[in-house]
């Protein structure tokens, strides 16, 4: 029973970072209605920016940079490559947007190498005891520092005007935009809130029980995908909760991945397909979605 407890709060921490990142891709489609793939590029850069300060200006401020550079990065792609190609079909936006990811992850591995980048965190390697049950405290801060920006972004998005002017935009651009809206503001808004979001959450993707920052974090937005997808890629309630059930599905089928073994090996990368698959399969627009509905 501890191991299980043990599981589920893990997986209840590292989904709400998924959940971070699956709010990027969430806040980009009801601005911009584009899927968004070069969500890995900007979680990317976050984390080595912060990771290649953190010794000279100390952590905080170094993450504060990091996610300056994403907010940075995401608007410059929004503004220099998005709003050229205003008005093409969303699937050749979305194509642009691979395109942009592979050209800004091949630089960003170049400059990384094969190294292991710390971020210099103050939790380090600590972990807290609660009644047997053994929690690292990076895990513990991951938790609640996203369940706080969660809780900010969901508060700004339903009183501000920027929310409403994001709510507007997605509801009907042409309306909004008659009615006085900048939909380029609100569009640069979202890529930078995205980048944002996702530099906080490559920082607890890489520290412990993770060596560090390497090639291979970037993959963790196609982890958050799923979460994205599964909770309704038009509902900010749909990335949180699919991101939460992504993490406690990764981190079960992971610690139980002895007892199945019939399943295959690394079953814990792949259940959360698996479980995408299966609400599709009765809700294919998504646990929290809004489905379209044509006159015909």
């Amino acid at each position: 029973m501890t191991t299980f407890i043990e599981l589920l709060l893990g997986g209840l921490s590292i989904g709400s970072v998924y959940a971070l990142i699956a709010l990027g891709f969430v806040v980009i489609f009801k601005a911009t209605e584009v899927v968004n793939f070069a969500h890995a590029s900007l979680l990317l850069a976050g984390g080595y920016v912060t990771a290649v300060l953190h010794d000279d200006i100390g952590f905080w401020p170094a993450l504060l940079v990091g996610i300056a550079g994403a907010a940075s990065v995401g608007a410059a792609i929004e503004f220099f490559v998005m709003r050229r190609y205003r008005g093409s079909d969303h699937s050749v936006l979305a194509i642009v947007t691979i395109g942009v990811d592979i050209l800004l992850i091949t630089e960003l591995t170049r400059r990384m190498g094969t190294d292991v980048l710390a971020l210099g965190d103050p939790w380090g390697n600590e972990v807290v005891q609660i009644g047997g049950i053994t929690l690292a405290q990076t895990r513990i801060a991951a938790f609640l520092a996203a369940g706080l920006l969660i809780t900010v972004f969901l508060l700004a998005f339903r009183y501000t005007s920027w929310g409403v002017s994001m709510r507007a935009a997605a509801e009907n651009p042409q309306t909004a935009a008659l009615m006085g809206i900048k939909l380029g503001r609100v569009s640069l808004a979202a890529w930078a809130v995205a980048g944002a979001l996702a530099a906080v959450a490559a920082l607890f993707l890489t520290v412990f029980p993770t060596p560090g920052l390497e090639r291979a974090t970037s993959l963790a937005a196609l982890k958050a995908f799923p979460a994205a997808i599964l909770g309704g890629l038009d509902s900010t309630t749909g990335a949180l909760a699919g991101g939460l059930i992504v993490g406690v599905t990764e981190s079960l089928a992971t610690g139980y991945q002895s007892d199945l073994s019939f399943l295959g090996r690394g079953i814990g990368d792949l259940a959360p397909y698996l479980v995408m698959v299966a609400v599709l399969l009765i809700r294919p627009a998504g646990l929290f979605g809004t489905k379209e509905l044509a006159r015909v």
